[in-house]
């Protein structure tokens, strides 16, 4: 959701049958609602959208599509004017001297508040072939960045495309103050990214800082705040990420922000069209945010205090004058209802639930926990139990999440609510090769080795167990993507734990997830992550069909291009070859997301029959 300008009108994208999507725009004086455009999801969707001006929509929409052999993303960024006119394409135009087609155009660098209706763009060039009897032909290549002006399209270039060029950071004033470049050799990533800086006012590029994707170290620029000529860094301090001020002016200062002892700071937070940062955030057992601005932590507090249920608050916008500020307030039982708050009035009124369906419905509590491992760690995990339950020997599911680098947070999850509606408990384990507790946590990653990680996933299952909690009979494993691998590989490793086993768009052969990344140009980056030697063969559970006692569901979408169906092909193959129970559900032309109302719906159905026939309700 976000307010316009002139805090007269709101823009929310909704969803409605099957994988549509509808931009709607409110006018907050009459209340009225206009549809301006949609997506059918086959295969664009729309991204995001936001005002370029009171009277220009800016979205950005993208998909998968099929490229010879393979799957490969794509995305647009274009302008949509409010009175239904024409959307414009906002990358470089296309025309027939253009050797070949671009996956991504760019992307929106800065709002430009001081010049409305212009945005500052990255564009991604591509050069022109020469045109036919002259010597005339757009030569440029690389990512460059131009001020659009967004009813003509007349854009002026104020950084010429580098082909060495893959982003930039802006201070939120029209400044481009950072560029990054992703190393390559032979036109392949190297997974080594340069960061180069400018002074203000100058033209030259100056090293800044480097980071190794491969070895996850080194430092990260993730902003530029105009007002103390900075940068703010993700940095390495007693093995987590801390957040450091660099100054940009050529002194080579830095100012430590913020740290915590026990996990990672993620991100900065900002407000408004100049994107002002306001604060930073990090994520211990729900997600914190710590406000440099008083009034956003005085007011943070206060709009959380005066709602029902005391929710975490975020600040989703502003308009241009700051006095209009779209609230969404949230927690474990409340999927996000957004409000707008009015500075001058001092009033919150209500705009919408973010899932209409579920208001007025018992929604479960998630309690974090502390899960003891094998070898005496904890872990910290989220237990979901069925409203009103006493908790007590439970049919049970184990929810391990995707990545791996990733992790659970306390909060709102449509799947473990979907569950414990169901009568199931949930477990949800952030175990070893999760991000965000740091890099001893993190380790090599969850598929080098994945036998920790198995062996966490295994702990949160004997908890429940050990508790009292659940049936030891009675426990189920489910995961989506790594979540999905990590559900087969479990099954395999401890066949008499799992009574039933729910893999959704699931990696299921490690040497057939580098080799699908070979025509892409993070394929060696894909290579280093899965590792090589006998771990492949080891920890590829469609290798090992035949350990696997407990009856499987599959679900994957046929045009996923960051997991290919090839996988859940294989592993159903191999379970069948084994004379094993399985069965792969199928959608046409999803992707990883399965983004689709009916789809998950179906999915849903079908995994709540298959968990009932299994382990009961």
């Amino acid at each position: 959701m976000a307010i316009s300008p002139s805090g007269k009108e709101l823009l929310y994208i909704a969803a409605v049958p099957s994988r549509t999507s509808v931009l709607r725009v409110v006018d907050l004086a009459t209340k009225g609602i206009k549809d301006v455009a949609k997506s059918d999801g086959d295969p664009e969707t729309l991204y995001w959208c936001e005002f370029g001006s009171d009277t220009e929509l800016v979205c950005k929409f993208g998909g998968e599509t099929r490229v010879g052999g393979d799957i490969a993303g794509f995305s647009r960024v274009v302008a949509v004017p409010l009175d239904g006119g024409k959307v414009k394409e906002l990358g470089q135009a296309a025309n027939y001297y253009l050797p070949v087609g671009r996956q991504y155009d760019g992307d929106i660098l800065d709002w430009l508040p001081q010049s409305p209706g212009s945005v500052l763009m990255e564009r991604t060039y591509i050069g022109e072939n020469v045109r036919p009897g002259s010597h005339l032909g757009d030569t440029r290549e690389g990512m460059g960045v131009d001020r659009v002006d967004l009813a003509t399209l007349k854009s002026v270039a104020v950084e010429l495309p580098r082909r060495e060029a893959n982003d930039y950071l802006t201070d939120g004033l029209g400044n481009v103050r950072v560029m990054t470049s992703e190393e390559t050799a032979d036109q392949d990533l190297t997974g080594l990214i340069h960061f180069k800086f400018r002074k203000t006012g100058s033209k030259d590029w100056e090293p800044l800082a480097q980071y190794d994707v491969r070895t996850k170290s080194g430092d990260i620029p993730i902003a530029v705040e105009a007002q103390s000529d900075s940068a703010f860094v993700l940095q390495k301090l007693n093995g987590r990420d801390a957040l450091y001020r660099y100054k940009l002016d050529g002194s080579g200062a830095s100012t430590l922000v913020a740290s915590n002892p026990q996990v990672d700071i993620d991100n900065v937070v900002r407000i408004g069209r100049g994107q002002r940062i306001i604060g930073y955030t990090y994520a211990t057992e729900g997600r914190e945010v710590v406000y440099f601005d008083p009034e956003f932590q005085k007011l943070s507090a206060a709009l959380s205090g005066a709602l029902a249920g005391h929710p975490a608050v975020t600040f989703e916008g502003a308009s241009g004058d700051g006095n209009k500020i779209v609230v969404l307030a949230s927690s474990d039982t409340n999927p996000g209802t957004f409000y707008l708050f009015d500075k001058t009035t001092k009033h919150l009124d209500e705009i919408a639930p973010v899932r209409p369906e579920l208001e007025g419905r018992s929604l479960a509590e998630v309690r974090p926990v502390r899960i003891p491992a094998s070898d005496g760690v904890e872990i910290p995990g989220y237990l979901t139990l069925p409203p009103g339950s006493a908790g007590k020997n439970l049919p049970a599911v184990v929810l391990p999440h995707g990545g791996p680098g990733a992790r659970d947070e306390w909060g709102f999850d449509w799947l473990a609510q979907f569950l414990a509606a169901r009568g199931y408990a949930v477990i949800q384990p952030n175990f070893r090769g999760s991000t965000g507790y740091g890099e001893q946590w993190e380790g090599a990653n969850g598929f080098k080795d994945w036998e920790k990680a198995m062996a966490d996933v295994a702990a949160s299952a004997h908890y429940l167990s050990n508790q009292g909690i659940a049936d030891p009979k009675r426990i189920a494993i489910l995961g989506w993507s790594y979540g999905g691998y990590a559900a087969l590989q479990s099954a395999v490793v401890y066949p008499d734990l799992y009574k039933a086993v729910v893999a959704i768009a699931p990696v299921t052969d490690l040497a057939l997830l580098k080799t699908q990344a070979e025509n892409f140009v993070n394929w060696k980056l894909v290579a280093n992550q899965v590792g090589t030697g006998p771990n492949l063969e080891a920890g590829s559970p469609a290798r090992h069909a035949d350990a696997i006692k407990a009856p499987v569901l599959l679900v994957h979408g046929d045009l996923d291009g960051t997991v290919g169906i090839a996988h859940s092909d294989k592993m159903l193959d191999a379970l069948h070859a084994k004379g094993k129970t399985a069965d792969l559900l199928t959608f046409k032309g999803l992707d990883h997301q399965l983004s689709d109302s009916n789809a998950r719906t179906e999915m849903l159905t079908r995994i709540g029959e298959f968990l009932d026939s299994a382990i009961g309700h």
